[in-house]
């Protein structure tokens, strides 16, 4: 799968606007500040492709990338911004209800935390959403370039405890900044593509 040949396909603010299709998607989640659309841009190489928005938590949208024709890379709204209304964050969970209720499901998540600090309450809810699908999914704890060398295994393993994670889930260490875990991510990520063509053939 050549990951530098992407495009944006659409933005969905409801059920109805999901794409339904046979094509492999891996799920990007991860709360407002966390750097999700600079992992997502380190792993395809390019600067501001999944945009940085200017203001955290206001735009609700699931986002469709389409990597090579082969795979979608579907860019879950962030959380956990705390400035957004009552109003907003209820849509927000009323929209990931129903995206991970799909029978369709997904062939991958990725969830992005802070390599820097303990997950918090909607970590743990998105870990929730993620666990019960019973879909693989990985943990990419992100900025793990702030951390001295010393620190960042007892961050891991509080993150993995926190977020009540089986032995089986991955959580990789990784930095936006730096690209450390990025052949490790695309990795997993390759070999679910691969395992869930293999599937459809």
């Amino acid at each position: 799968m050549n990951i530098h040949n992407v495009e944006f396909i659409k933005s969905a603010a409801t059920k109805s606007g999901f794409i339904e299709d046979a094509l492999p998607s891996i799920v990007f989640a991860g709360k407002s500040n966390v750097g999700k659309s600079s992992v997502i841009n380190r792993l395809l190489n390019r600067k501001n492709f999944a945009r940085v928005g200017a203001s955290p938590g206001k735009t609700i949208h699931v986002n469709y990338f389409l990597i090579d024709k082969q795979a979608y890379f579907v860019d879950l709204p962030g959380y956990g911004y705390a400035k957004v209304s009552m109003a907003e964050r209820e849509r927000w969970g009323a929209l990931m209800e129903a995206f991970f209720a799909r029978k369709a499901g997904y062939t991958l998540g990725v969830m992005i935390v802070d390599a820097r600090h303990k997950p918090t309450a909607n970590d743990i809810t998105m870990a929730q959403f993620f666990l019960q699908t019973e879909r693989p999914f990985v943990v990419v704890a992100n900025k793990c370039d702030k951390l001295k060398k010393s620190e960042i295994e007892a961050n891991l393993a509080l993150i993995r405890e926190t977020l009540a994670l089986p032995e089986a889930v991955q959580l990789i260490a990784f930095s936006a900044e730096k690209g450390t875990g990025r052949e490790v991510l695309l990795g997993r990520i390759q070999s679910a593509v691969d395992a869930a063509n293999t599937e459809k053939e």
